[in-house]
């Protein structure tokens, strides 16, 4: 039969065979009862936290120095706008744009000022729509005339402020080509008549880096703080939500305790009124049936009163029978007084010499490892022994029940009761929910409120093994 197999092997509260049916496992972290520490949460919020934060910190810096670029290549421009408008434009004559030795005594005097004031500044031209340069303040480009790229033309179309890499490679800019990397930023200026120029000046990029990293500096400065302050609050937060589930775990397990120990003193009491009270009655009712019947039969001579009242007796003895059977069920005194082994005898004792076709019940009980189980796990033991036993008699039809506790392979107390009875599909009824079989629903709650691991090895016809093993100390 399967407990005869199943005694002979292990069922870790680990990973265990496809076949075991598991109703419970040990709580986590560690033993029922145990109050999460809120370090593991905190570290766990702390770690998300970081990697957000990392991931936002480099998204946004990186975001960040692209704005910064573009925010300092927009202030490059608006100094050209700046001078187009309120310097060049203004000092522009119709004549100009046909003579650019006009251009250069008006507008060099100027230039040379802008070039010794303006930032880094390198180079200014003023381009006919012709691509004929009419001012520079390098005289040797003077009235050359060069193609005009599509952007250039573009600005001029459609007015606009254009600002872009200078292309050294040109031969419009020879020379700047000792300047390094230069940034060019042209538009249109307008002469008094209408006639369209293009104004153009060329800065030292290094000058847009300058401004970029400052700019980049102040965003990262301001965004790194607010993420160092999200996470300081994530934290705090964090700190006290972890306090307070430990608290309310702390809480939990208070009242569960108190919970357990008016349950506990509740059972005990209506015991002790039963015994007390109901089963003394019955028991004297039992005697007065008894004393009737053995008078009538003697002294009255009537036979049919006698059988009656025998009849009646044994009815009540019956019944003081059923109720001290209950009386145990709700209380069992062993378990509370002699402890676990002692009670575990007595269940199989009584399941073996109840009225009807009671099952042979073998008791392997081992007194050392049950007296090593906490009471709260000794409880939990009876009662799935309890539940196993009366499953295995009233449903099972079982005829022989092993029932045995002993140390399992890694040290723990491991509790087995096996039968030989009809056996059931324990995967199809755990995939229900244990839908209708509120044996084996008690056996799980009692298993949880122990803190252990509770398995079914079960299927038609072939018995029951129900294995519940305490969780590591």
């Amino acid at each position: 039969m399967p407990g005869q197999a199943g005694a002979t092997g292990e069922a870790p509260a680990g990973p265990v065979s496809a076949d075991w049916v598991v109703l419970a496992r040990p709580a986590a972290p560690g033993r029922a009862g145990h109050v999460m520490s809120p370090r593991r949460p905190i570290l766990l919020v702390a770690l998300a936290g970081l990697v957000v934060a990392v991931v936002v910190a480099v998204g946004g810096l990186l975001v960040s120095q692209r704005i910064a670029q573009e925010q300092a290549v927009h202030d490059v421009a608006e100094v050209t706008d700046d001078l187009a408008v309120s310097v060049v434009q203004p000092a522009l004559t119709d004549s100009m744009a046909a003579n650019p030795a006009q251009a250069r005594d008006v507008l060099d005097p100027l230039v040379r000022h802008w070039l010794g004031g303006v930032g880094e500044m390198v180079r200014v031209k003023v381009w006919t729509t012709r691509g004929e340069i009419l001012y520079s303040d390098e005289p040797r480009l003077l009235g050359q005339t060069f193609p005009l790229d599509g952007d250039s033309r573009a600005a001029l179309l459609r007015p606009r402020t254009v600002a872009d890499i200078t292309d050294l490679s040109r031969p419009e800019n020879r020379y700047e080509r000792g300047e390094g990397k230069l940034l060019e930023v042209y538009r249109p200026v307008w002469t008094p008549g209408g006639t369209p120029l293009l104004f153009e000046t060329y800065f030292r990029y290094d000058t847009v880096s300058q401004r970029s990293q400052q700019l980049w500096r102040g965003f990262a400065g301001v965004m790194l703080s607010s993420l160092l302050a999200l996470l300081l609050l994530l934290g705090a937060g964090g700190w006290l939500l972890a306090v307070r589930a430990r608290r309310a775990g702390a809480r939990h397990e208070e009242l569960m305790r108190r919970a357990l120990d008016a349950s506990d003193a509740e059972r005990r009491r209506i015991a002790a009124t039963l015994h007390d009270g109901v089963v003394q009655q019955l028991a004297a009712a039992s005697f007065i049936a008894a004393g009737h019947a053995q008078l009538a039969a003697s002294s009255e001579g009537d036979p049919t009163l006698a059988a009656d009242l025998d009849g009646v007796a044994a009815a009540v003895r019956d019944g003081i029978a059923g109720l001290r059977s209950l009386l145990v069920d709700i209380y069992p005194p062993s378990l509370h007084t002699a402890g676990l082994a002692s009670a575990l005898r007595d269940l199989a004792a009584t399941a073996s010499h109840a009225a009807g076709a009671a099952p042979v019940i073998d008791a392997d009980v081992d007194t050392d490892v049950a007296d090593s189980v906490p009471g709260q796990e000794q409880e939990a033991m009876f009662r799935i022994a309890q539940e196993s036993v009366r499953n295995a008699v009233r449903h099972g039809r079982a005829t022989h029940i092993a029932l045995r506790l002993a140390a399992a392979g890694h040290g723990s107390p491991a509790l087995e009761i096996a039968d030989d009875g009809d056996g059931f599909d324990a995967a199809a009824l755990a995939a229900e929910g244990l839908e209708g079989h509120f044996g084996l629903r008690l056996m799980a709650e009692a298993a949880r409120q122990g803190g252990g691991w509770l398995g079914v090895l079960s299927t038609p016809g072939a018995g029951t093994l129900v294995r519940y093993e305490a969780a590591a100390g």
